[in-house]
């Protein structure tokens, strides 16, 4: 099996966000009175797609994964500060995980930001990464740990109630 990530196009991004939903419905991000307007935002990749990078993780041409990138800013940067890219909404399939999918698609970002320019002092360029994640997605915890990430307790936020997220971050 070899897994392909590529950008998104148009036609891909209702699967997108069914499978962004369905992974996170799988690990119980859902679980939170608000769930019912958040399952909307991650079925909303064209919404992202407008401000952010929408990668796809594919099995044999099939779309397995997704995630939203954002090298910089904007309106879909909830964490991160000036220098870092983030990390947001990656899901893989409930039955395709753990064949790669989700590993390949942090990797890409991981590149893309490694490839955002020079060092921060030098006018520009991504110096870390940041993702935030919920309490409860263990699994996720685990990729993130395994590709380097380390939690920075100080920037843990509650964007509602009865949601608390995590914070990594990853310095390249």
């Amino acid at each position: 099996m070899s897994i392909e990530v590529r950008d998104a196009v148009p036609a891909e991004y209702d699967a997108v966000g069914k499978i962004v939903a369905a992974a996170f419905a799988a690990d119980g991000q859902l679980d939170a009175p608000d769930s019912v307007s958040y399952r909307e935002i991650l079925h909303d990749v064209a919404g992202r797609a407008a401000s952010a990078e929408i990668i796809v993780a594919l099995d044999d041409g099939v779309v397995v994964g997704g995630v939203t990138y954002v090298p910089r800013g904007g309106p879909m940067a909830d964490i991160a500060a000036e220098g870092e890219a983030e990390i947001r909404m990656l899901g893989v399939a409930p039955d395709a995980q753990g064949r790669g999918a989700g590993s390949a698609l942090m990797r890409e970002c991981l590149a893309r930001a490694a490839n955002g320019g020079g060092p921060a002092a030098n006018g520009g360029g991504t110096r870390r990464v940041v993702l935030s994640t919920n309490t409860v997605a263990h699994g996720s915890h685990r990729l993130y740990e395994r590709l380097g990430f380390v939690r920075d307790p100080a920037r843990d936020w509650t964007p509602v109630p009865g949601v608390d997220l995590l914070c990594y971050v990853l310095d390249l």
